[in-house]
């Protein structure tokens, strides 16, 4: 049986390295690939039977922990593997709380790699041995659960406008981007607001920006 794998990661060379990984460690495995998060949503909406993500943290159109939370609420079937060059204890704990079903450092070698899918695809939670400890001692007390969920249930379209707002954008220049009519995104900031339980674009945006790692230092790995 085929056992389809997304890699989600902007770094062509990482993802290059994780396709032979994979080929390694799987018998049978097919491996998809996207660059940024639309392209992920795009995969997920497109491909029928994606059983893994690899999701890197920091690609671009994911605002931290925002592109988990809506790929969990949106297709829960699908196991998602945080692969990330930050090893801090509270981001880890973070992805956890919000769906992930392990995480794993960029710096791992093949033998961690392999030992985090075989835990992963036996429905287990997966963190390096060497980072257990500090993260079951690491407290997650950013108080965004219920908002992650409602940002999660935005569609795909909604939560792109959603990440524009939050950057300060006008509805003009969203327009624009997306190519659709102005009209048209307000009716997406109408049902942003409805379903985020929020009055206006500044509470819209602080509540997108929440979901980002504040606190926690960015990391970005080049290999």
């Amino acid at each position: 049986m085929t056992t389809r794998v997304l890699i989600a990661d902007d770094h062509p060379l990482f993802r290059a390295a994780l396709v032979q990984t994979l080929s390694d460690c799987i018998d049978g495995v097919e491996v998809l690939q996207a660059r940024d998060l639309p392209e992920v949503f795009e995969q997920l909406s497109n491909t029928e039977g994606i059983d893994l993500i690899l999701l890197d943290l920091h690609m671009p159109g994911n605002q931290g922990l925002t592109g988990l939370a809506h790929i969990r609420c949106h297709h829960p079937a699908v196991a998602v593997v945080v692969v990330s060059a930050n090893e801090d204890p509270i981001v880890i704990r973070r992805a956890l709380n919000h769906g992930a079903a392990g995480f794993i450092p960029k710096s791992s070698d093949l033998s961690e790699l392999s030992a985090a899918l075989e835990a992963v695809f036996d429905c287990r939670e997966w963190v390096p041995p060497r980072l257990m400890r500090a993260v079951a001692e690491a407290v997650d007390d950013a108080p965004e659960d219920d908002m992650a969920q409602r940002i999660a249930s935005l569609t795909p379209q909604q939560f792109r406008v959603l990440e524009m707002v939050a950057q300060g954008q006008l509805n003009k220049q969203i327009a624009d981007a997306l190519g659709i009519q102005i009209r048209t995104v307000k009716a997406h900031m109408s049902e942003i607001f409805h379903k985020l339980n929020v009055r206006n674009r500044t509470q819209a945006g602080i509540a997108f920006r929440a979901l980002d790692l504040s606190g926690a230092e960015r990391v970005d790995a080049h290999p």
